[in-house]
């Protein structure tokens, strides 16, 4: 989809932003620009939509040339998000998703529909569409900006650090709802980060780049097996080179099969004693199609028993969970920053599948430090 042919910046009487850049990026990939500051990744990245013009080589979109294309033209078909979002704030939330559609002269009707669709996506009902950005959270109004560069369908959306300004557990959530996104879109995504963290956990590959050039440009597991040099080395950060050993890829190589399980109409006494026959002091509850609906603790029960007699009375339907396939350095990062003691693992249809836990994740750490022989030390 995108090839950069000997990309420089130059600017008047410095030296080069962006030197010699050469890559092929393929339809559907999630790339990441990454790099320290002023290294260039910016500027690569607003070179795509001709916001910062190429010195020297050639930019091709879909084998056309982007100096050839008109700039207004070529930016209609480019998503934009950046980290301060940029939401008009006179206008409605459909205002601004529908803005591009706009210009491009679709239909009320289609706007409306679409916007809706796009709302859906994230977990935001209708009734958003008549807010204004003042009336949403910071992370629903960064969900907007996204879902603005998604709203025409262009094929490929540029993110400069939209995340960035989030507190970090609603950055994490978006980072995962995002990525579930863009697997689902099938959408070519070209995003630039200062966080080593987010890039290895979104990438299909990441660029790594110094003073204007790439040093490295691979996936995230070759990345952090084999770095191109001590640089990269360092710019990794030497804990993540041995945080999981190789043959530990996903979560179903991890989790436990057989979490301990109720159902909505299951009294509160009846799972007060499984909790103390199973010795855990939490249950996952499922329907009776083996669904996620929520679940439930010693402390909710505590709090409500009172006033209720059975599950689906005091359910707690929020809690994080994660598809089959999801990688286990992701889960590592989440339940590290939430603060989790386990999280479910579903499939596509939200079927539970399994359970991660902090024991889980304790053990293949300690493979990873001291090998694969008898571990004397238990999770607590």
């Amino acid at each position: 989809m995108l090839t950069f042919e000997h990309v420089s910046k130059i600017y008047k009487g410095q030296k080069r932003a962006v030197d010699d850049l050469n890559f092929q990026i393929e339809k559907g990939e999630f790339i990441v620009l990454i790099g320290p500051s002023g290294c260039g990744k910016t500027t690569t990245m607003k070179m795509i939509n001709r916001l910062i013009e190429p010195t020297e080589g050639t930019i091709f979109l879909n084998g056309e040339n982007i100096m050839h294309m008109d700039p207004v033209k070529l930016r209609r078909q480019i998503g934009y998000v950046i980290q301060q979002i940029g939401l008009f704030p006179h206008m409605t939330i459909e205002q601004n998703i529908s803005l591009v559609p706009r210009l491009l002269k679709w239909s009320s009707d289609k706007q409306r529909e679409r916007a809706k669709e796009l709302l859906s996506l994230v977990d935001m009902t209708p009734d958003y569409l008549n807010r204004y950005p003042n009336e949403l959270s910071g992370g629903q109004q960064q969900r907007i900006g996204v879902l603005r560069a998604l709203a025409a369908d262009q094929p490929l959306i540029l993110m400069d650090e939209p995340f960035g300004a989030l507190d970090p557990i609603t950055r994490d959530s978006l980072q995962t709802e995002f990525k579930k996104l863009q697997r689902k879109l099938k959408k070519t995504i070209v995003f630039v980060t200062h966080d080593m963290d987010e890039a290895i956990k979104l990438a299909d590959r990441i660029v790594i780049m110094k003073d204007g050039r790439v040093v490295q440009f691979d996936t995230p597991d070759e990345i952090l097996r084999n770095p191109a040099n001590e640089f990269v080395e360092e710019f990794i950060g030497k804990e993540r080179l041995s945080q999981v050993r190789p043959h530990i890829q996903t979560v179903d190589q991890i989790m436990n099969p057989a979490p301990v399980t109720v159902t909505p109409n299951v009294s509160l006494t009846e799972a007060i004693k499984i909790m103390k026959q199973r010795r855990v002091d939490s249950l996952l509850v499922v329907d009776q199609n083996n669904m996620l609906v929520g679940y439930i603790d010693f402390e909710i029960i505590d709090q409500k028993r009172s006033k209720a007699s059975k599950i689906e009375e005091v359910i707690e339907k929020e809690l994080f969970k994660v598809e089959t396939g999801t990688l286990v350095r992701d889960t590592i990062q989440t339940i590290l920053k939430r603060g989790l003691k386990y999280v479910p693992v579903v499939d596509a249809e939200n079927r539970l599948v399994g359970i991660v836990t902090r024991t889980n994740l304790v053990d293949v750490v300690y493979d990873s430090i001291w090998g694969d022989g008898d571990s004397e030390i238990k999770a607590q």
